[in-house]
């Protein structure tokens, strides 16, 4: 099944599911933030890049104490519908953070998000894709992407943050193995991870000494990536930290074909908290818009460097500005 490309000017909705978790941020220069983050991110910098020519669809469980906060956030941006955004159980994420450096973090969980659950998606079956950000392994689940895909056509685009993700007891935010990816790779259209994700999700062999936690080792990446599309994904994307990141997909022949797209460098790094957040939002866009998973990833580069140069929420720029900046950035680059 080939992935829908419609044309620049058409109307998309575009659902977006996972936590706004109220965060507290200590960055790696030691400045401390309060703010809602994760899907926050990806739907406004979704926002940014649909304009008038979509609807953005969050799916999100909040705690009744942030559920008119977060709904009065969303609702600056007239192309948000806020109908998913909904006080279930009194239930919704807190998680402090404490960067290392720009890229390494300790996290910490102290409240926690009611799952999204397929009856919860059900009014935004007719969206053209589905943007899930999980933060932790129980929040958007194997049934209900299974549930998506069987009652909608729209592109399926995971963040594998969450499925690699685990709670201890005290509430720290720890790497786990994916044993079941097998199980969700048949309900995911474009998966998208990190070095150390990736690496939670392939150990094909008993003599693989690598941790959980570990990344990826690179004579390793082309064989999981082989795997992920076999089983039934249409591209995987692979984040590479400074230097962009790299796709893999399958060519007219059904062969594994791989792309490195490099970063698009910014002066000044102010917060990086929500890059993967925004790199979600600008891959389903650039995908939607020409099917094409180079595309996609430029996009994604685009939404996270104008998200980590920023500390505010209005940092992302319109698909005009977006398209200029990658442009500038990719001259010459071609496509895969």
């Amino acid at each position: 099944m080939s992935l829908p490309t419609p044309a620049p000017e058409a109307h998309r909705t575009v659902a977006v599911l996972g936590p706004i978790p109220r965060d507290h941020i200590i960055t790696h220069r030691g400045d401390e933030l309060s703010k809602y983050g994760c899907a926050l991110y990806t739907a406004l910098a979704l926002s940014a890049l649909l304009g008038e020519n979509g609807t953005v669809l969050p799916i999100v469980n909040v705690a009744e104490q942030d559920e008119a906060a977060i709904k009065a956030v969303l609702a600056t941006r007239p192309n948000i519908d806020v109908t998913g955004v909904r006080a279930v159980g009194d239930r919704g994420d807190v998680v402090e953070l404490r960067f290392l450096d720009q890229n390494n973090r300790v996290e910490r969980q102290t409240g926690f998000m009611a799952p999204i659950r397929p009856e919860d998606v059900e009014f935004a079956l007719h969206a053209d894709a589905f943007v899930c950000v999980p933060i932790t392994d129980y929040e958007v689940s194997q049934p209900t992407l299974e549930y998506i895909r069987a009652n909608s056509s729209g592109v399926i685009l995971l963040d594998g943050h969450g499925p690699t993700s685990t709670l201890s007891a005290g509430g720290e935010r720890v790497r786990r193995l994916w044993i079941d990816l097998d199980e969700w790779l048949p309900s995911v259209d474009i998966l998208k991870m990190n070095l150390e994700e990736a690496g939670c999700s392939w150990s094909p062999s008993a003599e693989d000494e690598r941790k959980p936690g570990d990344a990826i080792l690179a004579e390793q990446l082309d064989d999981f990536a082989a795997h992920a599309l076999a089983k039934g994904v249409k591209a995987l994307c692979v984040t590479l930290d400074e230097r962009g990141c790299i796709a893999f997909s399958l060519d007219d022949n059904g062969q594994v074909v791989s792309r490195e797209v490099g970063r698009i460098p910014i002066d000044n790094v102010v917060d990086t908290t929500g890059c993967g957040d925004s790199f979600a939002a600008g891959m389903s866009f650039g995908y939607l818009l020409e099917g094409d998973i180079v595309t996609a990833c430029q996009y994604g580069n685009a939404m996270g460097a104008q998200r980590a140069s920023a500390k505010e929420l209005d940092a992302y720029l319109s698909f005009e500005e977006t398209s200029a900046q990658i442009s500038a950035a990719y001259a010459g680059a071609g496509r895969a």
